[in-house]
């Protein structure tokens, strides 16, 4: 028997040609985790391994599937593949070609909502600080949401009924479906680029999560955080968050709420006016009562029935005062008259001529008084001063008492 001699080309193409000539092999649905995941971002392909437990096969998910997931593989995550089987010649290798993955045991759109929000919150963009002040008598609401809705109508309705004197200005999008989310970040842009609007209410009436997806996309997301002015995010029900209502800077549980939220009442605002005026108008009253009584009692008062009342209670607070001022100077005086007349009793005391008066003399010798025999020598000429007069001598000679 002859057997022919096959090239590995040919071989790999005959096996290849086996797989995809059988039936259950073109449309397969397999569990498994991921691992060894690979995104291909040259080429947008991805590449990685599936398996269990006990065995593993080659993966591979091409552009054109996966640009139709609504999340991110991981690696680790359970996952449910449907495809078929084939094998790549070049290698020789058999593997899944995958048309679709749906994520086991949890949704694709809940892993979606959970993978960008996770994603955007570490960016920062649901962070407080970012978020704008609602302005509080905006002139002008932008809306954006479905023409057809049920949401503009009641939108309208409260912003008519609470704030009338407000321009309301609507920009209708799509609120679901593949186009959706472009237009209403599109929007979004186009009432920052002309400043149409103070406040912008975003949203739309409840939902299935397929129904709200488009508030979920990242596009919306960005457009929102972006915006210069302030948005009120409201989506669905009470129960219904979006990514939208996270970047937002208010949330609305509903669009009723949120035309609420982005509008002054005027009838409270009205009421507030005429209580703030009755308050002022009963200060004012007040201040001028308390200022009439307080004219009358002056126009009761002695001072302006008798103004030489004031004068008189002068000139005697003057009186006396001078007389106060008198009998200080004249104390003052005698007392430094007794201080005089003490100093000088004193001074007359130690004067050198009331010690001449009793008897006694002064030598002096050229002008110096002679305390001591050193002073003088025989034959000086001295002065000799007495109570009455001068005397002059001639030393004769000197003798030392000691």
């Amino acid at each position: 028997m002859n057997l022919p001699v096959l090239t590995v080309t040919q071989l790999n193409t005959y096996i290849k040609s086996l797989f995809d000539g059988d039936f259950n092999l073109n449309r397969v649905f397999v569990c498994g985790e991921i691992s060894n995941f690979t995104n291909h971002y040259r080429t947008g392909h991805y590449y990685f391994t599936v398996k269990d437990t006990s065995s593993a096969i080659k993966a591979v998910m091409f552009k054109t599937s996966n640009q139709r997931l609504r999340f991110m593989p991981e690696n680790g995550m359970s996952v449910i593949l449907r495809g078929r089987v084939s094998v790549f010649e070049r290698d020789g290798q058999y593997q899944l070609y995958v048309d679709d993955m749906q994520p086991d045991g949890l949704g694709a759109l809940n892993l979606a909502f959970e993978q960008l929000k996770n994603r955007l919150e570490k960016e920062g963009l649901f962070a407080q600080e970012r978020k704008k002040p609602i302005p509080e008598y905006p002139m002008r609401v932008g809306v954006i949401t479905s023409p057809t809705g049920a949401a503009v109508q009641d939108i309208m309705n409260i912003l008519g009924r609470r704030f009338p004197v407000a321009e309301m200005i609507f920009c209708p999008v799509q609120v679901q479906g593949e186009s959706a989310a472009p237009q209403i970040a599109g929007a979004i842009y186009r009432f920052n680029a002309n400043r149409y609007a103070d406040v912008l209410i975003v949203g739309r009436g409840g939902g299935s999560i397929e129904e709200l997806w488009a508030f979920n996309e990242e596009i919306v997301a960005r457009a929102v955080a972006e915006s210069e002015i302030p948005v009120i995010s409201a989506v669905g029900h009470e129960t219904d968050f979006t990514i939208c209502d996270f970047a937002a800077d208010l949330r609305a549980p509903t669009p009723s709420a949120a035309a609420e939220l982005a509008v002054p009442d005027a009838a409270e605002q009205r009421q507030l006016l005429f209580s703030e005026l009755y308050h002022m108008r009963s200060l004012v009253e007040s201040g001028i009562k308390n200022r009439r009584d307080r004219l009358n009692e002056l126009e009761a008062s002695g001072g302006l029935l008798n103004p030489l009342i004031y004068i008189d209670n002068g000139r005697q607070l003057v009186d006396k005062l001078i007389t106060q001022a008198d009998l200080c100077a004249r104390s003052g005086m005698e007392r430094a008259r007794s201080g005089l007349a003490a100093l000088c009793g004193r001074l007359d005391a130690l004067s050198p001529l009331k010690v001449l008066s009793r008897g006694y003399a002064i030598a002096m010798n050229r002008g110096k008084a002679v305390e001591s025999i050193k002073n003088v020598k025989a034959n000086d000429e001295l002065t000799i001063k007495v109570s009455d007069g001068t005397v002059l001598c001639t030393v004769n000679g000197v003798e030392n008492n000691g």
